[in-house]
């Protein structure tokens, strides 16, 4: 039930995306930045110095910084350690009991850490939007877009994004700011991102939007 060691693989590039089934683009009036579960609990699972972990925090690192240039709202997802039985639910079954209540296992790398500003969400389930203040948060500023980069990309990226559409929230899954469990699994997540509730594009991509 742990999490498995994850295999070097390298980012799709931007001519190897699924084609998106609608033509969304970003504004910066109406999107926050999602940073989905960046914790060092869920990254150490990656090689260190190899892709995919260092093309997605490097990444994930420059759309913080022109979102906060913008003024886009950045959120972070993180979830609690030494979660009990009750509040882990259904995913005691399938991942046990996860990240220790350790401040070193709970933080995020340095270049992809919060700052003052921004918003740190409590995380229960896959979706970002469970138990959270997250949809809230997007009504109450006016906005109606969710640029989602972390991991990992088959589950909570994916089911963000799902949920996203559910709630008429535009979805953006940005290919390679977000990781996963294999180079199978992440396209299988922009395949079915693309084609069912979000559009998949890339940092550079996203650079010409905002």
């Amino acid at each position: 039930m742990a999490l498995p060691a994850i295999p070097s693989y390298p980012l799709p590039a931007a001519d190897e995306l699924p084609a998106n089934r609608v033509s969304w683009t970003v504004d910066p009036a109406r999107a926050v930045l999602l940073v989905h579960d960046l914790q060092h609990h869920f990254l150490s699972v990656f090689p260190a110095g190899a892709q995919p972990l260092t093309g997605m925090l490097g990444n994930t690192a420059r759309l913080l910084k022109r979102a906060r240039r913008l003024g886009v709202p950045v959120v972070y997802s993180a979830q609690r350690g030494g979660q009990t039985p009750e509040e882990r639910g259904l995913q005691l079954d399938f991942w046990g009991p996860g990240a220790t209540d350790d401040p070193e296992a709970l933080g995020m790398p340095g270049p992809v850490a919060p700052e003052p500003g921004d918003t740190l969400l409590t995380k229960w389930k896959y979706s970002a939007f469970a138990r959270t203040e997250l949809d809230a948060l997007l009504r109450e500023s006016g906005r109606d877009q969710l640029v989602i980069v972390g991991v990992y990309a088959h589950i909570g990226v994916l089911m963000t994004a799902a949920d996203a559409w559910s709630r008429d929230i535009q979805a953006f899954v940005v290919a390679d700011a977000v990781a996963d469990f294999s180079r199978e699994d992440h396209e299988m997540a922009l395949r079915w991102a693309a084609g069912r509730c979000a559009v998949v594009t890339t940092t550079d991509a996203l650079f010409k939007e905002f």
